[in-house]
């Protein structure tokens, strides 16, 4: 039987220490590389550091001041709000592309340009949302024809355009709440813009019983609206004999008020009380529902006296 030569045996074992240590002496080096690097590199990373710091006050004092520069411009308020962003936008991607060309020496415009594009489509994909409502945002505030404090109905959602941000639409609805819709919703859907001019039309529907002379009743309408100060005087005021409802012949009673909910609602509350004021002055008879029943056969009619 052949037995271990222990002389071997512990060149083995030595051989193993050795290799362990260069090992760690290997990772050591290693460490005090990147350390040295990054040292080295302090500087750099100090000098791009103060060039995001000057880019950051460049574009505060673009903002402070871009109303004031902008209003020179005759354009509208949400396309000079467009500009304002993306020449935000510009200076912080171009303070980014400085910076990073001061720190790190071998990058230059071209190939940051070349792993943007190379970058980009990965992006695309996993910002697909964040992306479509951006570029909806920019051409909301570039083409569609509202602004803020504008009242429009989208979806459903009636109220105040309080803000149109990078990605959402911010709208104030008339009982309170604040909606946040994405831009890509507006941008897609069909938008009732309620202030785009300086009036809107309101109707109401006012019947009066079949006894009455429908022209009086028309002319007592039409003063009775025109003597209301929310209705706007120099528009039509439009009075037409509707349908023969089931109590009463219905009239369709028109005229022009001020664009907004409120205003709205103010004006129908006015016109309703001045009309149904006039007609009860005029004697003429706003009638509650009438029932005719009819018997196929005749009622016997019995009397209750002795």
């Amino acid at each position: 039987m052949n037995l271990p030569d222990p002389e071997e045996n512990s060149v083995d074992i030595a051989g193993d220490v050795l290799s362990g240590d260069e090992a760690l002496e290997s990772i050591f080096d290693t460490v005090i590389s990147i350390w040295q690097d990054f040292i080295g590199h302090l500087p750099l990373i100090g000098a791009g550091f103060v060039i995001l710091i000057v880019t950051w006050g460049i574009a505060s004092l673009f903002d402070r001041f871009s109303s004031k520069i902008l209003s020179h411009l005759r354009l509208r308020g949400s396309l000079r709000e467009l500009i304002r962003r993306l020449a935000h936008i510009t200076l912080w991607l171009f303070g980014l592309m400085v910076a990073g060309m001061v720190v790190f020496p071998g990058l230059t415009p071209t190939r940051a340009l070349a792993g943007l594009g190379l970058s980009s489509i990965a992006i695309g994909f996993a910002f697909k949302d964040i992306f479509e409502n951006f570029f909806a945002g920019v051409l909301i505030l570039w083409r569609f024809p509202f602004e803020t404090g504008d009242y429009i109905e989208c979806n459903g959602v009636l109220g105040k355009i309080e803000d149109v941000t990078v990605r959402n639409t911010l709208i104030r609805k008339t009982t309170g709440e604040l909606v946040v819709i994405p831009n890509a919703t507006i941008f897609k859907n069909p938008v009732d813009i309620l202030t785009s001019w300086k009036e809107r039309r309101v109707t109401v529907i006012c019947g009066v019983a079949y006894d009455e002379d429908l022209d009086e009743s028309r002319t007592v309408m039409e003063k009775a609206v025109e003597s209301c100060s929310t209705v706007v005087q120099d528009r039509p005021i439009e009075v037409f004999a509707r349908e023969f409802g089931a109590s009463s012949v219905d009239f369709e009673v028109t005229w022009w008020a001020r664009p907004s909910p409120t205003e709205v609602r103010k004006s129908r509350d006015q016109v309703v009380a001045a009309v149904k004021k006039a007609l009860d002055a005029a004697g003429i008879e706003i009638p509650f529902p009438y029932r005719t029943l009819t018997f196929k056969n005749p009622v016997e009619i019995r009397s209750d006296k002795n």
